[in-house]
This record gives structure tokens, sequence and C-alpha cells, in this order.
């Protein structure tokens, strides 16, 4: 499975540089997401804008797995990028509705920053009472 990483200090993105998530590639995925979360990273946000297509809706529930460590890490997990043809598959299988999904990578990051800035607006609320 050809990927990349980048790693910030606050999320990490995970990039599929593969035209098709299929059963060979999604499991590999999901072990990445499980990796970085065990790094410490509760933000990832997962670009799929080079994935034009799916073998089949149930690969796209490793999408799932990276949410839910996240959500258990108190973070966000962030798909961007999705092409009509997954959108289209993410929404037949109701995939959609657990996923924070966003347009462009910029619109993640903005994502990230404000719930990082929530986060500790109030956790210093939470201190003073």
């Amino acid at each position: 499975m050809k990927f990349s990483v980048d790693k910030h200090e606050k999320y990490v993105v995970l990039r599929l540089d593969e035209a098709c998530l299929t059963t060979e590639n999604a499991p590999r995925l999901k072990s990445e997401f499980i990796l970085l979360n065990a790094e410490g990273y509760c933000n990832i946000v997962l670009d799929l804008s080079v994935v034009s297509s799916c073998d089949d809706s149930q690969d796209l529930s490793c999408l799932l797995v990276g949410d839910r460590l996240c959500k258990k890490a108190n973070g966000l997990f962030i798909v961007t990028g999705i092409t009509k043809c997954i959108r289209a598959l993410l929404e037949m299988s109701s995939i959609d509705q657990s996923l924070n999904i966003v347009n462009k990578l910029d619109e993640a990051e903005d994502l990230i920053f404000m719930e990082e800035i929530e986060k500790e607006l109030l956790g210093s609320f939470d201190q003073e009472i």
C-alpha cells in the first residue's frame, strides 16, 4: 500500500496514494490508524484525494476504526478529498453520518485548531470552578 504521513504537533495527515481502496489495502490503512493513535496522535486527517474508487463499501468501514480511536482519545478523525464515487458509497452505507468530512485539507486543519482551542478554554474554565 502506498501512502504518505505528514506529522504535525496537534495532528497527523495520512494520504492514501492509491487509486482504489480495496480489501487488500483497507486492513493496512486500519493498522496505520492504530499505530498513529498508539504514537499519541488523537487527531487524524485522512486525505483520499488520490482515491477515485472503492471495490466495496465494506472496505470503507475501516474509516470507522480511525473515527473510534480518535473519539476515544478525545480527538477528531477527519476525512478530506473524497470523490463523488466515494461520497456515494459513504452515503449508501450511512458511514458518512459517523464521520467528519470536509472538502479540503485546510478546512480539516481549521476544524482541529478550533477544537483544540475549545478544549483549552473549557479546561481553564473547569479549573476556575
